[in-house]
Parts: C-alpha cells; structure tokens; sequence
C-alpha cells in the first residue's frame, strides 16, 4: 500500500512531465482501437447489406463467380435460358421465382458525357428492377421504369451527380449504348457502402446487357413458410441437376463478405502495422521520461532507500506509476480511437464510401486489445530505468544529484550494437547478392530488423561523433551559446540517442520508400522508352475492358498509321513434358505489337508468333516445360475449342513491361473461340502516321469523348500517370507513417523539457552571470535542432541502405534502375531541423521565463 502511495503521489506530482508520454499512449492506442472500430464497421455494413439483398436462395449461371459477380471477358455477364424459372417454380417447397438480369462490366453517363462511376472503386451496377431489390430499395420519388426508354437511379448516386427525373443517361456496355430518361429514383433501406445502381426494366436490361431477350442471370427464389434455405437448395439442385450455381443467402452473403475482406484485410493488417511503428516510437518517449524522472529524484530515491525500502519497492514504485500512465494514456485511447474511427467514416464517405454511424460496432476486443496493448508496452518500457532506480546505493544517491554512468552498460552496449549492425549489414548484402527475390527478401526483412536495433542499440555511442560534427557544421557560428547547445546534447549521449532514435525509425521508413518509389518510377520510364514503338495507349483506369463501338471509333479516327488490339483470356495448357496448366494465360493481339512494343527473344522471331496456328512463350516457361522452337503446345481455350499451337519465337524475361507474357494472333484465337465468346480488348495501341502526332492525339480524344471511362495516353502522359499513382500510394504511407513522426516530436519536447527541469539551478546561474533570456531560448533551440538533425542523419542513412537493397531484389523483377530522390530526402532533413525548431518552443519558452533567484535557490 505505501509503494502505491507513493506513486499516486509521484505521478500526480509530475503530472505535466508525464503528459506528452501518455499522449503518446494515447495516440498509439487510438489508432489500434480506431482500425478496428472502422473495419468492423464497415464489415457489419457489409453484412447487412448482403444479408438484406440475398434472397432464400440464387440460382445463377455456371460461369457466375461465388459472389455473383457478373464481369466476363466478353463483357457480357454468363447467363442461362428463361425457361430454368419455370423448372425452379416446379420445385417443392418453392413460394416464388423471378429471373434477373444484372451486370457490372458497364459505364453509365449522364447528359454532358460525365462518367457517374463511383471514384471509391465499389461497382457500377445495371440490372433488372425486380422483386427482390423492391425488399430493400424504397422508391422515393417518381416510378419504376416501364418500357425501353427509361431508367431509375439510387438516390445517393442521384444526389452526388444532381440529377433529377428526366435527365438522359446511357448505359455503355458491350452490346453497345443505350439511352434513356430517368423515371424515379430510390433510396436504400440499408447503407449503400458507395456502389451505383442503375434499373432498367427486365426486357430492355437483357436486351443491353446480353443483346438478347429470354435469358437471365440469376433466378431469385423464395422458400415456402416452414421451408429452410438448405432444403430448398437440396430441392433445386434436385429439380435443375448440377448445370447452374445454387446458393443459399448465407452462402451468397459468405461468398461476398469473403470478397470484401480480402480487402479489408489488407488494410486493416497495415494500418494497424503503422500503430505498432508509432508505439516502438512511444517506447523510446517512455524510456526517456522515466530515465529522467529518475535521475532527478535520486535524492528521494536514496532517501526511501535509507530509511528501508528495498530494491523492490523502489522497483515496483516506478513500474506502478508506469502502470498508471499505461492505463490513463489507454483508456483516453480507447475513446479517441472510435472518435477517429467515425472521423476515417466521414472521410469515407466524402470519397464516395458511404458509411452510416448508426452501423458503428465497437467490439468487446476492441477497448480490451487497447487496454492491454498500452498497458503492457507502458510497463515494459519503464522496466529498464525502474531497474535502474532499484540499483541505486543509498549513500550513492545522498552524495550525487544524479544517476552514476554505468561503463559496464556502456562497454556491453557498444559490442552488442556494432555485432548487430554487423549482423544487419552482412544481411542486406546477402539480399543485394541474391539471385531470386523470393529469397532475397528474407534477408532483406532480417537486415532491416537487424541494422534497426543495432543502430538504436549503438544510438549513444554515435551520438557523440555525430553530433559534434554537426555542432561543428551549423552551432559553431552562434559563438558561445552554440557551444553550449552542443554541449547539452553531448552531456547524456544514452537520452540524446535514445531521443533522435524515436525520430530515426520514422524516417528510414521515409527515406527507404522513397527511393523504392522513385526508382519504380524510373524503371517504368526507362522501359518504356526502349521497348513501347506506339504513340498512344487507350485504357480504363478502372480495369473496365474496352468495347467494340469504343475499338471502332479509335480505328476510324484520322492521322492513325496503325491500330494494335490487344485482349488476354485463360486456357488450359499439355506441354511437351506431359504437364497440364489449367488457367493459364495466354495474350492475343494484332500482328502489329511485335512492333509497337520491342520485346527481346532469345529464340526465333517474335513476329513469327502471329503467324496462324502459332504463338510465343517466354524464356523460364520455355526451360520450365521443355519447351524448344518448333514445339506443339495444346491450348484448351476458355469457352473455345481445343488448338495445338507451334512455338515460333521464345521472349527474354529481362522486360518489366508484358514480362512473363505469352503471345498468339487474335485471328488464332478467333480461329477457336465463338464470335461471342471473344474477349474484349483490354487495351488498343495506337500509333499515328509521321509528323500528325499531335493532331492525331487531339483526334483520338474527341473520338472517345462518348466513352469517358477510357483514357488516351501519349508516352508522356503514360510516364506522368504511372507517377502519379506510386506517389498517391507513398504520400498516403507517408501520412500513416506521420503518426510516428509526431510521437517521435513528443519525444523531443519531453525530452527538452525535462532536460530543463533537470538543469534548473545550472540555467539560474547561466543566467545571473549575463545570459539573456533570447540567448536562453536559442540555446534551448539549437539543441533541439542537434538533436533532430541526428536522428533525421541517422534515419536517412539507414533508409537508403534499405531502399538500395530493396532495388536490388526489385531489379531480379525488371526494375533496374536505381533512383536516390535527392530532393525529397535533402526536404526532409531540412523539415527535421523545422521540427526540431518546433519541439524546443515550449521548453525554450519556460527556461527563458525561469525566475533566476529561484532557480539558483533549487537542489
């Protein structure tokens, strides 16, 4: 009872000192307990919205996904005859039956031409208005469509893209565009995650969607009263065989939870791997506080020392005051981690996202895992300087302000460091040297982790060279107080190390994607300057494939030299070694790309592979499966017959761009897959005929002004959109990794102001004999900056180690270029001496404030 009292009334004493260390907590947990408040929301959300939508039981075609998705590669979703209706009808225990129709392989437009595609990438959706959607979609506002000409809209997309009854829309799809006026819009019953949702009537969705009438895509069925989900599956599969996909509304709200947990996953597992960056981060915050805080009441310490507190209580003392800021800094965590979570809501939102607050799941784990979480690293970093509180000598502690240095620590620390350093380095080089990726990322992981620790572990000991170089460099101009600043930073090099480690580790993560992104980049640029032969390249960002009326406008635009079509389907392959591949890809395009991109071969000639009944494998394939110019390859088309295709050509595998592709004609494969089973051309490469470029470009875009879903890209627009989408994805790891850097600054400004408190009698006496309160402050500042500057020299080193190393696994993939960006990493040590500049405010503040008289009068 008295060790907890006294540590009430220490942590209660110290109350401001503790502050920044439990925000740390508290921002750590916060975004922990945030994640997995926001993913469990959004997968209740998604939840509900399945289990709404499913009926009893679906029956869809054989070619349908688990989930129902209805994208094929012909654009066209997989369908099956009307008459199945009537045989499900004619299955016991069955209430009602209703073919639909739906697809998701479409573009909507309004008026202007605008693509009203959701930007969050949830589907665009055209279907059927039927009796299932009528369960969960409440009609808001004028009515169903009735007739060819006209359509009804989701009230959300309705409000995000002003539009009203009667405006015109068109549905692109692959049978080609269809126009029609919007009779009603309709709000869901449940939350709508963000997808956009189109109904037409059920005759003119098939006649869009599929180009026929009398097919469906699903069968929506509902049980009769007393009838389970299971046994009316058991009675349609008995009614129709086992030619279609039957599934309950559990297996289909499964199957399509499961689709977007693959996803959710994803992010969960790497937001929550930012949490753990910035709580490794608090670690050094807390370490740093508690050392202080013990050095300072050595004193005291002693004192209860002397008067019979064992090692023990002191120990324990120390370690409960840190069990008192784990549990406030957690709890407060706890409540700002659902605060950010409907905060990352509303900003889905804003992205089109929508997710309702009313679906906010805070699951029993949640505040539980936060608790624990915070709790534990709290203690476990108070460990060390509890121990070391413990160890302190009575008479020790009564003679001596402050902690004795430990030569031994510091002996055992510098072999420990330099080993694991060592041991880092020799890692990454085995990575560098490897001569496959898979292999050499193992290394790769084992030299990040070892040359991080190590250079934590040796953190001190570089302190002092470092910093005295930098003292030279920037504090040596600021005569005597410059000195001085560099003195403070050196008098305990462990809290110095220990401080710019905390802004280190943010930083290498920093500086390593940096360079992993800028050499991508110029990889990509540098491959396609050698191997793309086009001017243009038309795609859709959003994967969509291009349709036929889209192909047929490219083609008839004027100034165009040639026009390359270039679609990819999956078959099943027997090589010559007596192996079968099953849904294995193969790449069918116009004879002319063996032109418009200049593919190495290492055998034959790449344009033989276009000729008929022929194609091209590339190099490992080739060495995989005995493959040899002139080998027979039976190709079992999807939805096609069966060919035995002759290798004309074998392709190098050092390209980045097509790497690993294999290549026949579309007249081959049209030669064995059925006009409408065709795939859609996934991309169509255009090259204009001499000196038109421009005008050809300017032609292009006009041409494809009607189907706003594609892009056309000349090679510098290629370059620049390819730059900016690894830039996208950097900035936003970058604005994840911001919450470490910001601990990271916590742990400066805790470190200074302790510092501060630490050296109070030593700033009164500075101050009687002529020190200015301005000259105070700079002081205060300029080791701030030291310190900052150490860390961020620290971090940047060690990140491009780690970004050089990693281009080195990434060039076994194609990439080959290293890039160091030089700009972004000299901003972001100069932005480390801003931060540092930044940090010092408040302490620099309260020492040039201190009373000189009192401050002197301090033990």
């Amino acid at each position: 009872m008295t060790v907890m009292k006294t540590s009430m009334r220490n942590f209660f004493a110290h109350k401001g000192r503790m502050a920044l260390s439990a925000i740390a907590v508290l921002l750590s947990v916060g975004f922990v307990c945030g994640t997995l408040v926001f993913t469990d929301t959004m997968n209740t959300t998604f939840d509900k919205l399945f289990a709404a939508t499913s009926s009893d039981v679906t029956v869809s075609a054989k070619g349908a996904s688990d989930s129902g998705e209805t994208t094929s590669d012909n654009g066209k979703p997989p369908v099956m005859p009307a008459s199945v209706v009537a045989r499900v009808k004619s299955a016991q225990g069955v209430k009602a039956a209703e073919g639909t129709v739906f697809s998701t392989s479409v573009t909507v437009v309004d008026a202007k031409k605008d693509n009203l595609s959701p930007s969050s990438g949830a589907p665009t959706i055209v279907g059927s208005w039927n009796g299932n959607d009528a369960r969960t979609m409440k009609i808001t506002s004028g009515s169903a469509p009735k007739g060819s000409e006209q359509v009804m809209v989701d009230a959300d997309t309705a409000d995000k893209h002003h539009l009203k009854l009667g405006d015109t829309l068109a549905v692109i799809s692959a049978v080609g565009t269809h126009d029609a006026r919007i009779s009603g819009i309709a709000s869901f019953q449940v939350t709508n995650p963000g997808a956009a949702i189109f109904y037409l009537d059920t005759k003119t969705a098939q006649q869009t969607l599929v180009g026929k009438t009398g097919v469906f895509t699903n069968v929506n069925v509902t049980a009769a009263s007393g009838v389970s989900d299971d046994q009316l599956k058991r009675n349609v599969v008995s009614a129709l065989g086992t030619h279609y996909k039957v599934q309950t509304a559990k297996e289909t709200a499964d199957a399509n939870q499961k689709d977007v947990e693959s996803f959710m996953n994803v992010m969960k597992y790497a937001m929550l791997g930012f949490a753990g960056i910035a709580f490794l981060v608090g670690i050094f915050l807390i370490i740093n506080t508690f050392s202080m805080l013990v050095a300072q009441r050595t004193r005291e310490i002693g004192l209860m020392r002397a008067i019979g507190s064992s090692r023990k209580q002191v120990n324990r003392s120390v370690l409960a005051e840190a069990l008192l800021l784990g549990v406030t800094g957690s709890v407060l965590g706890v409540g700002a981690g659902v605060g950010l979570a409907v905060g990352l809501m509303k900003v889905m939102g804003q992205l089109g996202m929508h997710l309702s607050t009313a679906d906010l799941t805070v699951a029993w784990t949640t505040p539980v895992v936060g608790l624990v979480l915070g709790v534990v690293v709290t203690v476990l970093a108070a460990y060390l300087p509890a121990r070391r509180a413990g160890k302190v000598s009575p008479m020790a502690a009564l003679r001596d302000a402050g902690a004795p240095a430990d030569a031994k620590a510091g002996a055992v620390r510098a072999v420990l460091g330099t080993l694991l350093t060592a041991g880092g380095g020799f890692a990454l080089y085995l990575a560098a040297s490897a001569d496959k990726a898979t292999g050499g990322s193992l290394w790769l992981g084992l030299g990040v982790v070892l040359s991080l620790i190590g250079f934590v572990v040796i953190g001190p000991l570089l302190a002092g060279g470092v910093v005295r170089v930098l003292g030279a460099v920037l504090l040596r101009a600021f005569g005597p107080v410059g000195r001085m600043a560099e003195r403070n930073a050196l008098r305990n090099p462990r809290r110095t190390g220990a401080t710019g480690a905390a802004l280190m580790i943010g930083l290498a993560l920093v500086a390593c994607l940096s360079v992993v992104g800028s050499s991508m980049v110029a990889s990509a640029t540098d491959q396609l300057d050698k191997t793309v032969g086009t001017d243009f390249i038309i795609q859709s960002d959003s994967g969509q494939m291009i349709t036929p009326q889209a192909v047929r406008a490219v083609k008839s635009t004027p100034g165009l030299k040639r026009v390359t079509e270039y679609k990819t389907t999956e078959a099943d392959y027997t090589t010559p070694d007596g192996r079968t591949l099953k849904n294995t890809d193969i790449t069918a395009a116009d004879p002319t790309y063996a032109t418009d991109l200049r593919v190495k071969t290492v055998a034959g000639n790449l344009k033989d592979a276009y000729l008929p009944d022929s194609m091209s494998v590339h190099e490992k394939f080739a060495k995989a499966h005995d493959v040899h110019l002139g080998s027979k390859i039976r190709i079992a088309f999807k939805d096609g017959a069966t060919a035995d295709l002759t290798v004309r050509a074998i392709t190098s595998n050092d390209g980045l761009i097509d790497a690993g592709s294999k290549y026949t004609s579309i007249a081959t494969l049209a030669k064995y897959v059925p006009a409408d089973k065709m795939p859609l051309d996934q991309l169509v490469f255009a090259t204009a005929k001499d000196g038109q470029q421009d005008a050809a470009y300017t032609s292009l875009k006009s041409a494809l002004h009607d189907y706003p879903q594609y892009k056309v890209r000349d090679q510098t627009d290629y370059k620049q959109a390819l730059k900016d989408q690894i830039g996208q994805l950097l900035n936003m790891i970058y604005g994840l990794l911001a919450l470490a850097i910001i601990v990271a600054i916590l742990g400066v400004v805790n470190t200074l102001a302790l510092s501060v408190v630490e050296r109070t009698r030593e700033i009164g006496l500075m101050r009687a004999i002529g020190l200015s309160r301005r000259q105070m402050r700079r002081m205060i500042r300029m080791e701030s900056v030291v310190i900052a500057l150490f860390g961020a020299l620290l971090g940047l080193g060690l990140g491009m180690g780690w970004g050089a190393t990693a281009q080195k696994l990434l060039a076994l993939e194609g990439l080959k270029v290293l890039e160091v960006p030089w700009s972004t990493l000299i901003t972001v040590f100069l932005g480390s001496a801003v931060v540092g500049l930044v940090a010092a405010l408040i302490p620099a503040f309260r020492a040039g404030r201190m009373n000189v008289l009192n401050a002197i009068a301090t033990e």
